[in-house]
């Protein structure tokens, strides 16, 4: 299981999650930093609606992207991201928002839908993106979550309305873990820690500490023990093992002190 690197004709760089796209159910993409027009720090893809990067270089970034997935910049809805758990259903009416016309999505970091050609779009510069496919109710939903988000558990409340909305049973999703900063870069403090330790009963899984008196914390391994406990099979799980501070093909809000772009996270129902 794998997220697998793409290359468009055109030299866009994007991974798409290969058991997701094997249901013939969806298109899923997580993008590089490669193949786009934006200049410096934002060089070049860079999707991040809330830089100073230009309007214009951003929207022909999705124009680029939305051409090598095969899918239309219309179809594209952007939530307004607050490190929350608030999660919101779209539907056809909703395509646009964020990007082509203004976002009245505020303050949502979950996003879900039924209907295709709605393709969900969440942004990243380290933070964690977890899809979700129910293959039976053919329902997605994407997940921007950071440690905050990961503390307040966001991926379980995004289940508990497909549950009581569309009736899914986890035992039928898909889920997978996206690009996102790693065990090996990610160092936090006790205060963040403390917060892990009030929502969480096996850290020990997921926390590293270190002589300093710092811990490294492992955000896969996390988001992953959510998803287990709310009924996901294990084999369900995909997890990327792509740390974006690592690979300099990402954009990393760490590694870069907060001088960068944003790469996105796509799902849509076909």
């Amino acid at each position: 299981m794998s997220f697998v690197l793409k290359e468009s004709i055109k030299g866009t760089k994007y991974y798409v999650i290969d058991e997701f796209n094997k249901t013939k159910m969806v298109k899923t993409c997580f993008t590089t930093r490669i193949g786009g027009v934006s200049n410096g720090e934002f060089s070049t893809l860079n999707m991040g609606t809330k830089t100073s990067d230009k309007k214009e270089n951003i929207i022909k970034n999705y124009e680029i992207l939305c051409d090598a997935l095969g899918t239309s910049i219309e179809n594209l809805v952007l939530s307004d991201q607050v490190h929350g758990d608030k999660i919101k259903i779209v539907h056809m009416d909703d395509r646009g928002k964020g990007l082509l016309c203004e976002n009245p999505i505020k303050e949502i970091d979950g996003l879900i839908t039924s209907q295709k050609g709605v393709c969900l779009v969440t942004q990243y510069a380290d933070c964690v993106p977890i899809y979700i496919l129910d293959k039976k109710n053919k329902v997605i939903a994407l997940v921007h979550s950071g440690w905050r988000g990961t503390v307040k558990k966001i991926s379980k409340r995004a289940i508990e309305i497909m549950k009581d909305v569309y009736n899914t049973n986890p035992i039928d999703c898909l889920g997978a873990i996206g690009p996102s900063i790693g065990l090996c870069c990610y160092e936090v403090d006790k205060g963040v820690i403390g917060e892990f330790e009030k929502n969480f009963n096996n850290i020990e899984d997921f926390v590293k500490n270190k002589k300093s008196g710092k811990y490294n914390l492992d955000l896969w391994e996390a988001n992953k023990s959510i998803l287990k406990d709310i009924g996901f099979k294990e084999e369900n799980i995909i997890v990327s093992h792509v740390c974006t501070m690592c690979n300099e093909e990402l954009f990393s809000y760490r590694r870069d002190k907060g001088n960068t772009g944003r790469m996105v996270a796509m799902i849509e129902l076909l």
